[in-house]
């Protein structure tokens, strides 16, 4: 029990604040903008989830050391779902009315957002689901509360094919080539196959599909296939243990590193740091950042979070790939909140409503980003009515051995491909739970 207050202690950034979270004293002592945390610090996945909720919460108490948001303090509490979507629905209902109301989730998790896209438009609740979730919800002509800013995984899967593309000399060079997906048995795995069944009509590629049952940590069966099937490459749309086992199953089966690449969930420290040198050649798709030791919001966080001693982490993993994710991710929270409070009040707490507001109508130019320390971190975000994503830019980075580095320039989906397949399924979606399109009145609220 002291180690679950400790941990739900740790977990609040608002500055100056030490009583409990539901001290009505603290309410009176500042203005505070609630964002909740859906973490997965348990269970399969936590090597991953867990700096991603490290990142998030220490570039929150960032945002306090920096002032606020207009002087409004952030305020965070987590609920632990350990990758679970009947707890993380569960979670949901136990933090959205907490602290004047949340603000927007993150639920780090394609199937709890499955669960939640059908509750946030009756509680006017936004969802951020940076590079997971429903790839169609970058449609916010029907999905008015969903926000996948900067990423889903048709963007992440037509980006990875363009690099392979562009490894093999052109489009044309994938012609009866095979490339198999290896790819967690769940909504979240699923989620990448349309993109990459898409491209494989257009350019004469046979794909092969290995579904990994969760967690993931039995794979022999699937190399084996691999093995024998011996496909030209495969890509990996894994998370958690899941990575790091079907990389030492391929190192055991000699498949080439070199002819693996990973989505964004699928290459950060934690799935190589058992593997080392072993993994040497391993490549994955990025959303834009990848670790970034050396960028302006790391070396402030490090100087104004953790040399304070109110690190919500190891100081080891700052600035590490999956801790970067979790600070754009509050980056992106806290801007939809900034760009609320130009309509409806600088200064003032924004309601979950209000908040939607901001996220559809974001625009962080390379200035802003640049300003709040993500030069060379980031790519310029501008959001719509129409459009939830944002950004669609990517970059691949390889495993050297110990470390990663970049190994592409930027890559951008191809939006003449990727718009249509998210129109028609947002269009399936809006007819099967009898949904009408946005009006160009309700774009304006």
């Amino acid at each position: 029990m002291k180690l679950r207050q400790l941990a739900l202690a740790a977990t609040v950034v608002a500055t100056g604040l030490s009583g409990a979270l539901t001290s009505s004293l603290a309410s009176a002592q500042a203005k505070e903008q609630f964002f909740p945390v859906l973490s997965g610090r348990t269970g399969p996945v936590a090597p991953n989830a867990t700096p991603w909720a490290n990142g998030h919460n220490d570039y929150m108490k960032l945002v306090n050391a920096r002032g606020g948001i207009n002087g409004v303090m952030t305020l965070v509490e987590e609920c632990e779902t350990a990758y679970a979507t009947d707890r993380g629905v569960e979670c949901y209902e136990r933090l959205k009315g907490k602290h004047g109301g949340a603000t927007v989730f993150q639920p780090l998790s394609t199937g709890i957002t499955f669960a939640l896209t059908e509750k946030i438009p009756g509680d006017k609740i936004p969802m951020i689901t940076s590079g997971y979730g429903r790839s169609d919800t970058a449609d916010g002509g029907v999905f008015k509360w969903n926000f996948p800013l900067i990423g889903h995984y048709w963007v992440a899967g037509d980006t990875v094919l363009q690099h392979i593309a562009k490894k093999e000399g052109g489009w044309d060079k994938l012609k009866g080539k095979k490339i198999a997906v290896v790819y967690h048995d769940s909504p979240f795995g699923k989620e990448l196959l349309p993109i990459v069944q898409e491209r494989a009509k257009m350019h004469g590629f046979e794909v092969q599909l290995l579904p990994v049952p969760a967690p993931g940590v039995e794979q022999k069966a699937i190399w084996l296939q691999v093995r024998q099937q011996k496909p030209d490459f495969v890509i990996m749309q894994t998370w958690g243990v899941m990575t790091p086992t079907a990389i030492k199953e391929a190192v055991a089966t000699g498949y080439p590193r070199e002819k693996m690449f990973g989505t964004w969930w699928s290459g950060a420290e934690p799935d190589l740091k058992d593997v080392g040198a072993a993994a040497k050649g391993y490549s994955a798709v990025m959303m834009q950042h990848g670790a970034e030791p050396q960028s302006a919001v790391v070396k402030e966080i490090l100087e104004k979070v953790h040399a304070k001693g109110q690190g919500t982490g190891p100081k080891e993993e700052v600035g590490q790939v999956l801790y970067m994710r979790g600070v754009v991710g509050a980056m992106l929270a806290v801007e939809g909140v900034r760009a609320a409070q130009e309509r409806f009040g600088k200064g003032k707490v924004m309601t979950g409503e209000q908040a939607r507001w901001g996220y559809e109508n974001l625009n962080l130019t390379q200035a802003k980003l640049d300003a709040l320390g993500f030069k060379g971190v980031m790519r310029p975000v501008s959001t719509s009515c129409a459009d939830h994503l944002g950004a669609n830019w990517a970059r691949v980075h390889t495993w050297d051995g110990a470390k990663w580095v970049w190994a592409s320039d930027w890559l951008q989906a191809d939006e003449q491909i990727i718009k249509p397949m998210v129109k028609a399924s947002a269009d399936k979606y809006a007819a099967e739970k009898k949904l009408t399109r946005r009006t160009p009145a309700d774009c304006q609220s």
